[in-house]
């Protein structure tokens, strides 16, 4: 289905299509619900949604209406992700059946689908072996990703965890060096990854929050030499992919 502005998104309209979607086990990325309707079957849908951990929103109907171009939709639309989303312990298994020290990137609420799939992309293309975002204010399994990862996302692992803090106190505990990506931090061709490590990038406005930042190991940045203090979410990942893959690689 399209949206009103011709985005082509997974959307299933109505009770009786949610209930049949979560019955059959399909990947179910978020549900918005109309803000104040609890009527008929409703509570039982969300209460479902809740027990398996699916992100529940609650909206106005009229983004309802038109996000379903104004068909009946009951006060409830569910968005169905384009692949279901791993755990950090396969993305764990994805390095250790190619024989490879773990090579993680971490999206810290990083909010545009077109930077996701970006990244998802790059991802592929530089060898590691996961991806991890948050349950909320994060960009998720859409059509939106799919399609910017030109296919990468069926062949990357995508964890999404409901506390970004305490998976990368796991990813430490299961030893790995964490490096955040910010301004200020020592220049990233300085460091060593070539071992276990996580990249950490952070939100297209805000950088990486204040508590993740903390929970870093290192802050790395890059030098910039123009007017722009910057660089777009994904592409700063790009770099420092490529980067960590050369050093994996063993090249000078």
């Amino acid at each position: 289905m399209q949206d009103a502005q011709g985005e082509k998104n997974d959307l299933i309209i109505g009770r009786n299509a949610v209930t049949e979607a979560l019955r059959s086990g399909r990947a179910v990325d978020s549900l918005l619900v109309a803000r104040g309707e609890r009527s008929g079957t409703l509570p039982k849908i969300v209460a479902q949604c809740r027990e398996l951990g699916i992100v529940v929103k609650e909206v106005d109907s009229k983004k309802l209406d038109y996000m379903c171009g104004h068909s009946n939709h009951q006060g409830v639309i569910a968005l169905a992700a384009v692949k279901e989303y791993s755990s950090i312990d396969d993305i764990f298994e994805n390095a250790l059946k190619r024989g490879e020290p773990p090579f993680i990137i971490v999206c810290d609420e990083l909010e545009d689908p077109h930077n996701l799939g970006a990244i998802i992309r790059t991802a592929d293309a530089a060898g590691a072996h996961g991806i991890i975002v948050p349950k909320r204010r994060s960009a998720s399994l859409s059509y939106a990703v799919g399609k910017a990862s030109a296919g990468a996302v069926e062949y990357v692992p995508v964890a999404r965890v409901p506390n970004l803090i305490r998976a990368i106190a796991e990813l430490k505990e299961r030893g790995l060096w964490v490096f955040g990506a910010d301004m200020g931090g020592t220049p990233w061709h300085e460091h060593n990854l070539t071992g276990p490590l996580a990249i950490v990038i952070g939100s297209e406005g805000k950088g990486l929050g204040r508590l993740v930042k903390e929970k870093c190991d290192f802050i790395i940045s890059m030098p910039m030499k123009g007017s722009i203090n910057s660089l777009n979410a994904s592409v700063a990942a790009g770099v420092l992919m490529f980067e960590a893959a050369r050093q994996r690689a063993g090249k000078s």
